[in-house]
C-alpha cells in the first residue's frame, strides 16, 4: 500500500502545469498604449520577469509577449509589473563577493519593476536570484533605487551603506514621522511597504498596497470523518508464543482540523493541524506449546487522540477545484489502552499498558470548491507498546478521510 500511494504521489506531480499554474484576468500595454484584457499565466515566480504568457479570450492558444513590446501588465488583485529604464546597483551582498566601495555601481537597465505600493509615494521591487533591490518615486517623477550595499570596510569587517534611511527622511517628510522611526527601517519588504503606507496616509493619498494583496493568508476549520483500515501485529523477543497478529480491522474515526493558508505563493502552502480521535480493537485466540499448553487470548483496546501537525501543498486544477498533497508528525495520546493476555477460562496471565511513540502520515486528496474535500492518507508504523524492553509493536493505519469545511 505504501509504494502504491508513493507512486500515485508521483503520478500526481508530473500532471501538466496547468494542474497547478492558472492563466488569470489581467491585462497588458503595449508600446502604443493600447490596453488589452486578456488571461496571464501566473507563475508566482520570486524573480522579476522579462516575458509572460497569456491568451486574448480562457480557451485560445497561449500567446507570448516581452518587455520590448509591453509597458505595463498585471493579474487583477494580485500583482503589478511596469517597464522602466532605472539605474541598478547588482553589487553582491554575498560575504566571499564583497568589494571595497562603499558607495553603489550604477548601469542603466530596462526592466519590469513589480509595483508593491502605489499612491503618492510609490514602491517597487526588483529581485533576479540573492539580488534584491527596491526603487520609489514620487507621483510622476523619476524612480530611483533605494541604496543599500554591504561592503568590506577592513580585511575582517563588512560594513553596510544604509543610504536608504537618508532617501527616505529627505523625500517622504510627514510631521509625525521621527527619525528614529526610519532610523530602525530594514531593507526588506515588509518594513518598507509599511512605512509607505505610513507616509501616504499622512498625505491622505488613496493608495494600492499590492503587497497586502499578495499576502492574505486564509483559515479553515474541516470536520474529518474517516474510514480506517488499520492493523497491529506484536512481537516478544523472549517468547515466540505471546507474539500476536491482530490483522486488518476497518473501524471509523473523527477529526477537526484547523488550516492556515500561508500568506504568499498564491494560497499553495499551508499549515494543517488534526485533532483526530481514533480506536482500534481486536481479539485474537492462539493455540500455544509451551508449559502453560492450551489456548492464549490476547484482546486489544487502544483509543487515542492523534495530533498531526503537518504542512500541505495545493496544485490548481482549476478556479473550483485543485489537488492537494500533505506531510504530518503525528503525535499519538492514548487513553485507558491495553493488551491483555489471558486464559480460555478468562483468568488473566499479564497485561500491557499502551504507550506510542510519534509517527508520519502521507495524503493525497482533492478538493472542491474549497468546502468537500476528499483524501487517502497513509500512516508509517507506530511502535504502541514503548515502555517494554522486549515487547515491538506495528500499528499501521490507511484512511479515507471526507471533509466539510465549515469556516
Amino acid at each position: 500500500m505504501k509504494k502504491k500511494l508513493l507512486y500515485f504521489a508521483f503520478a500526481i506531480f508530473s500532471i501538466n502545469l496547468r494542474g497547478q499554474i492558472s492563466f488569470e484576468k489581467g491585462y497588458f500595454v503595449d508600446n502604443d498604449g493600447n490596453k488589452t484584457e486578456c488571461f496571464i499565466k501566473d507563475l508566482d515566480s520570486k524573480n522579476n520577469p522579462n516575458s509572460f504568457e497569456y491568451k486574448v479570450l480562457e480557451n485560445d492558444e497561449k500567446k507570448s509577449a516581452n518587455i520590448n513590446s509591453v509597458s505595463e501588465f498585471a493579474i487583477y488583485n494580485t500583482s503589478k509589473y511596469i517597464r522602466k529604464k532605472v539605474k541598478i546597483d547588482r553589487s553582491s551582498n554575498k560575504i566571499q563577493d564583497l568589494d571595497n566601495n562603499k558607495n553603489p555601481t550604477f548601469n542603466e537597465e530596462q526592466l519590469f519593476l513589480k509595483v508593491l505600493l502605489e499612491g503618492n509615494a510609490n514602491l517597487y521591487l526588483y529581485e533576479d536570484g540573492n539580488l534584491v533591490r527596491f526603487f520609489y518615486n514620487l507621483d510622476d517623477s523619476d524612480i530611483e533605487q533605494l541604496i543599500y550595499k554591504k561592503y568590506k570596510s577592513t580585511a575582517t569587517m563588512v560594513g553596510e551603506n544604509n543610504r536608504f534611511k537618508q532617501q527616505l527622511w529627505n523625500d517622504l517628510k510627514c510631521p509625525t514621522f521621527k527619525m528614529s522611526e526610519v532610523e530602525n527601517l530594514d531593507y526588506k519588504t515588509t518594513s518598507l511597504v509599511t512605512f509607505f503606507v505610513q507616509y501616504n496616509k499622512c498625505k491622505n493619498s488613496n493608495f494600492i498596497n499590492y503587497n497586502e494583496k499578495q499576502r492574505q493568508g486564509t483559515f479553515n476549520l474541516t470536520l474529518r470523518p474517516r474510514l480506517n483500515n488499520s492493523s497491529l501485529a506484536i512481537q516478544n523477543m523472549v517468547s515466540s508464543s505471546n507474539n500476536t497478529d491482530f490483522e486488518n480491522k476497518l473501524g471509523f474515526s473523527f477529526g477537526v482540523e484547523a488550516e492556515f493558508i500561508l500568506p504568499f505563493n498564491k494560497n499553495k502552502w499551508a499549515v494543517i493541524i488534526e485533532p483526530t480521535y481514533q480506536s482500534f480493537k481486536g481479539l485474537k485466540t492462539t493455540e500455544v506449546y509451551d508449559v502453560s499448553g492450551g489456548k492464549l487470548i490476547s484482546e486489544v483496546k487502544y483509543n487515542s487522540i492523534e495530533i498531526p501537525i503537518g504542512l500541505r501543498h495545493y496544485l490548481f486544477l482549476n478556479n473550483n477545484s485543485k489537488i492537494f498533497i500533505n506531510a504530518s508528525f503525528i503525535i499519538d495520546s492514548s487513553s485507558k489502552s491495553s493488551i491483555e493476555f489471558r486464559r480460555v477460562d478468562n483468568s488473566t496471565l499479564f497485561s500491557l499498558d499502551v504507550k506510542t511513540q510519534p509517527n508520519l502520515g502521507f495524503g493525497i486528496g482533492y478538493k472542491l470548491h474549497d468546502k468537500y474535500s476528499l483524501e487517502m492518507r497513509y500512516q508509517t508504523s507506530r511502535e504502541i507498546l514503548d515502555e517494554y524492553s522486549y515487547w515491538f509493536s506495528e500499528y499501521k493505519t490507511v484512511s479515507i478521510i471526507f471533509g466539510y469545511s465549515i469556516f
